[in-house]
């Protein structure tokens, strides 16, 4: 699963430009123009990584910021922000309400995706990694196989996509729509019992003859998988 980022910026020539970008590096990539609706779209769904505008309508990209930190959802999330203020106090400003970096405009666009780079592999280096592994399962995002114990496990692409999401969080219960949202996508229509479904079709070719079964469900909840 590529990483997710979301941009809040309310130049729209700037935020297309971002996207563009962004996209072409392989990112998933979610735009926003106003920070109240960034901030209702971040407690639908959190990105692995935020780059968000410093002068927003309806709240402020640092006040945002500060309402992030306070959310035990987001207290963790990497933040770039953007801003054309350079001054040395207002850097510290930012710094001091959560922003881990700063990108002064107008920027390189080639900087912001080396910082956007290396703060992915500080933060959430197993959503960059070709390889994952949870206990005793290997997924290797490049060449699309999946082991456990050394033996191959046949997945069909599906399956596959699900298994990598699940194992990019390990222990984190993901609920029927988050799965729909994350594997499927925003775009498509699928019922949420297709989503049991496929992880009972997961957890057949997952857990060989003998082996435990690493996917748990939570009733009421969803599945997640354990290490």
């Amino acid at each position: 699963m590529s990483p997710r980022i979301t941009v809040v910026e309310d130049e729209e020539a700037l935020s297309v430009l971002l996207r563009y970008n962004l996209e072409a590096e392989g990112y998933e990539v979610d735009t926003v123009l106003r920070g109240d609706e960034a901030e209702i779209a971040l407690q639908e769904r959190v990105p692995d990584l935020l780059i968000l505008d410093w002068m927003l309508p309806g709240i402020s990209g640092i006040e945002l910021c500060r309402r992030l930190r306070a959310r035990p959802e987001t207290e963790r999330l990497p933040i770039i922000m953007l801003t054309a203020r350079g001054e040395e106090s207002e850097r510290v400003r930012g710094l001091a309400t959560g922003a881990d970096d700063f990108v002064v405009k107008p920027f390189s666009t080639p900087e912001l995706l080396a910082r956007v780079r290396a703060m992915l592999r500080r933060a959430r280096p197993e959503v960059i990694s070709s390889l994952l592994k949870v206990g005793d399962i290997e997924l290797d995002r490049e060449t699309h196989r999946v082991k456990r114990r050394g033996r191959d496990i046949k997945l069909g692409p599906t399956e596959f996509r699900l298994l990598e999401y699940l194992m990019s969080s390990p222990g984190r219960v993901y609920s029927r729509a988050q799965l729909l949202d994350g594997v499927w996508g925003h775009d498509v229509y699928v019922d949420e019992r297709t989503v049991d479904v496929h992880v009972g079709r997961l957890r057949k070719a997952v857990n060989l003859s003998g082996m435990r079964d690493t996917i748990r469900t939570v009733r009421g909840a969803g599945y997640s998988i354990e290490g």
